[in-house]
């Protein structure tokens, strides 16, 4: 008898026909997947196998465009889900109507960087009110699990449209003390990779530790999400520098970590974010499906992704009514080779320079999601280019290796790290701005930093023809579950100074960086917490809100941090 191990995770709804959605589940055994809701609409799929474990993505067709229904799954025709003894709301499908694309508001909730939360966690509400067992969490609540109680707790409550995850979804360097007993129960620990994950079955461990927290569980079976990964999926600093994967592919553990990284993300991940229309065509999914045992046909893509990215494109496409989500892959697409180095592959950027660029009247709001922020605070910005400059020789072989040495210590490797890259996107973005029929708003939504802000860029200079209509904004927000030390509270702050902006300048004498043609300015945060931030999108209306997960009693709260309008009240 097949019971339900994770899931089910509404992943894709789509926003088109407003008629299908994807549900994921990973079952115990071979069986049949289906889901049927209260509206009639219905769907089914056979498991496909992968390293002994039985998943599938069910298509739903028949759903009622602009309405919401509760659904169950069943596996081999035994209802799996909602459990008998479920304290939670039905779980529900929402799709729009399509004819009334822009008229209804769109919220697109984001952020990243989740360690997952100890059972017993002890700041959210058991059914009865009272506090869970376990003692505090030392990091404080979860964001994703207090808006889950909070949405629990009033099923009339507005809900996310859709829920962002900018990367770090599971930490495979960075295991709990209940992973690493698993772990130990397999393997001898004192060999490398010691107690971080080493092969596809531990990387099951991480999934199942992160989603099956009961809240969490309800939450993605409920609001549909989207999803990108960043280093710690794999391994911190992963694709830094071609000298950090040289490194890396001499270990005797990183072909089987790679490899099992890849493979579990596009299970786990990828799967979930393609429309049931890109499901069809996309061979490596038919060829895993029409295996008895897929196994052998994912690891043989995700070998041939590792030596050759251009084999995978994990960026995709996603349109919310007259919203267009551009979800880019800044870790795999990357070309390391000192002198050639860029965020994105050629074929990548061009991919999101047609996407962006294509149809623009067709939407009111361009979102571009990129796990690592295109704007930092000046001075780490400066830093990264310096060292950037320093690495490619621009000081000498001995400032080379130094380089080396501290992009990897200080994590020197987001967009400013690659400077060709941010100067692309940068111009990309003022382009699409500048057009006649520009977006009302452009906004970078990303994480990685463990600190939330808002960063708003500036021409200086421009005419009036280039001078971009559009609100163009960075938007970060990170994490959801996770820690930042002191030393980096106060290094952030004092990177946005006017002495850190000083400081920034003489490094980027040192590193004979050119100087940029535009500058950006501070225009909210740091803020420091567990947090998730909300995009209210409503015809060309925008307001952001920040909340933050505050311990409290009887449970954790989120509390408004910050409400602010993007574009005018008009």
């Amino acid at each position: 008898m097949a019971g339900l191990r994770l899931g089910p995770l509404l992943r894709y709804v789509d926003w088109e026909s407003g008629s299908r959605a994807t549900v994921w589940v990973e079952a115990t055994r071979p069986c049949t997947a289906e889901v049927r809701c209260e509206d009639g609409a219905a769907g089914t799929a056979p498991t496909f196998a992968v390293e002994g474990h039985h998943y599938a993505l069910v298509v739903v067709t028949g759903l009622t465009p602009g309405a919401t229904t509760a659904y169950e799954v069943l596996l081999d025709g035994r209802r799996v889900w909602p459990p008998e003894d479920s304290r939670f709301p039905p779980s529900t499908i929402s799709t729009p109507a399509p004819e009334r694309a822009g008229a209804d508001p769109v919220r697109v909730a984001f952020g990243s960087c989740r360690w997952a939360a100890p059972p017993g966690h002890g700041y959210g509400p058991t059914p009865d009110g009272l506090p869970h067992p376990g003692g505090a969490d030392p990091i404080g609540p979860d964001a994703l699990d207090t808006l889950a109680v909070r949405l629990a707790a009033d099923p009339a409550a507005v809900r996310p449209d859709v829920l962002l995850l900018l990367g770090d979804q599971v930490y495979a360097d960075e295991t709990s003390q209940a992973t690493r007993k698993r772990l130990a129960a397999r393997r001898d620990l004192r060999e490398a990779p010691g107690a971080e994950v080493a092969d596809y079955e531990e990387y099951t461990h991480l999934y199942d530790e992160s989603w099956r927290d009961p809240d969490v569980r309800w939450l993605l079976s409920t609001v549909p999400s989207s999803m990108i990964f960043d280093d710690h999926d794999v391994v911190d600093d992963w694709n830094t520098s071609a000298a950090w994967l040289r490194d890396m592919r001499n270990t005797p553990w990183w072909h089987e970590r790679i490899v099992s990284g890849l493979m579990s993300y596009w299970v786990y991940q990828h799967l979930g974010n393609l429309s049931p229309d890109a499901l069809e065509t996309d061979p490596v999914y038919a060829a895993v499906r029409a295996a008895p045992d897929g196994t052998e046909a994912l690891r043989v893509h995700a070998a041939e992704v590792d030596a050759d990215p251009s084999r995978a494109r994990w960026s995709y496409r996603r349109v919310f009514g007259r919203t267009r989500l551009l979800m880019v892959d800044s870790r795999a697409a990357r070309v390391l080779d000192e002198q050639r180095r860029s965020m994105l592959r050629e074929e990548e950027e061009r991919w999101l320079r047609e996407e962006a660029l294509s149809d623009p009247g067709a939407y009111d709001h361009l979102l571009i999601g990129t796990s690592l922020p295109w704007l930092l605070p000046p001075l780490i910005h400066e830093a990264e280019s310096w060292n950037a400059a320093l690495c490619r020789g621009e000081r000498g072989e001995r400032w080379a290796r130094v380089g080396e040495k501290v992009r990897r210590a200080g994590d020197l490797e987001h967009w400013a790290a690659f400077p060709e890259s941010f100067r692309r996107l940068s111009e990309l973005l003022r382009e699409v701005g500048s057009a006649s029929d520009a977006p009302a708003t452009i906004c970078v939504l990303s994480g990685d930093v463990h600190h939330a802000y808002i960063a708003e860029p500036q021409w200086p200079g421009s005419t009036p023809d280039d001078t971009p209509s559009s609100r163009i904004l960075q938007l970060t927000c990170s994490p959801v579950h996770n820690s930042v030390p002191g030393y980096m509270r106060v290094g952030f702050r004092f990177g946005w100074s006017r002495a850190g902006r000083r400081l920034g300048r003489a490094l980027a004498l040192h590193g004979r960086t050119e100087r940029l043609g535009m500058r950006w300015s501070k225009e909210g945060g740091p803020w420091f917490g567990n947090q998730l931030m909300t995009l209210a999108l409503h015809g060309r209306k925008a307001v952001l809100t920040l909340v933050q997960a505050r311990a409290g009693t009887p449970g954790a709260q989120l509390e408004t941090i910050l409400e602010r309008r993007l574009t005018p009240n008009d």
